[in-house]
């Protein structure tokens, strides 16, 4: 049975194709004749006869799914391909950050994007509560400098990803905002603020991961352990201390190699 409207099935109407164990984001090109086709974001076309048109086949991608959402909890259809879509959809516009609830997901864009992570950012954030703006990770950095400062609780973030999906460069980020805001908690000029510790903290990552990078198929410069930082804010804000502990997360290989 065809449970596929004649509405939805129109030309140009974005549809889902279950192909084997996929489901595919794709486009009608014509449905006419007894025949529908489609053709996938991926650049397949698909011919499908009137008895192979049924709702497991071919159905309607929702307008959530079509619009894409900045909170994937929002999505109408909560299967893997329109997680994907979603997050593939924001990557191309370079909105790389997308909330699923209280969750932060990150893609990692290979490349610079201007004003992204510059001070304007880290202030328009500082002034927003968490959800008020675009997904970020200095909203989730606010919101655990905020829960900290103001409630006296303790916060914790965990990074996680695959290798080379940026979990390095997330942490420094999260640094680079809290260390923002602690300065800004201090009454003297914009020059005096940096203390010591937040210089220390702040430029521990680098020098710890020229002793622990290596090549991956992934990139050429990826972190080889984890690692648990931990830092102390005063009464008033600022960071007081801290500590980074590392800890492998491989068994060292060494291969000779001629010179």
């Amino acid at each position: 049975e065809d449970h596929t409207s004649s509405k939805n099935r129109g030309s140009g109407a974005r549809v889902w194709v279950r192909e084997k164990e996929q489901l595919l984001p794709a486009t009608v090109n014509s449905c006419g004749d007894g025949t529908l086709v489609v053709t996938t974001d991926y650049g397949e076309v698909f011919y499908l006869q009137q008895a192979e048109v049924t709702r497991e086949r071919v159905y309607a991608m929702h307008q959530s799914s079509i619009d894409g959402v900045e909170d994937m909890s929002a999505l109408a259809e909560l299967h893997e391909a329109a997680i994907m879509h979603n997050l593939y959809q924001r990557y191309q516009k370079d909105n790389i950050y997308t909330n699923i609830g209280s969750i932060l997901a990150a893609v990692n864009p290979y490349k610079q994007i201007p004003g992204l992570y510059d001070l304007d950012r880290v202030d328009l954030y500082s002034k927003h509560h968490l959800g008020e703006l675009p997904p970020h990770i200095f909203a989730v950095a606010n919101e655990c400098y905020r829960c900290i400062w103001k409630r006296h609780d303790s916060q914790c973030v965990l990074i996680s990803g695959e290798s080379g999906a940026g979990k390095t460069e997330s942490t420094k980020l999260l640094l680079q905002f809290l260390s923002v805001m602690s300065q800004n908690s201090i009454a003297a000029p914009q020059s005096e603020r940096t203390t010591h510790v937040e210089q220390a903290i702040v430029q521990s990552s680098p020098i710890m991961e020229a002793f622990g990078n290596a090549k991956t198929v992934y990139n050429n410069n990826s972190s080889r352990f984890g690692k648990f930082i931990q830092l102390h804010f005063s009464e008033c804000g600022n960071i007081q201390g801290g500590c980074v502990i590392d800890s492998a997360t491989f068994s060292p290989r060494f291969e000779p190699c001629g010179l």
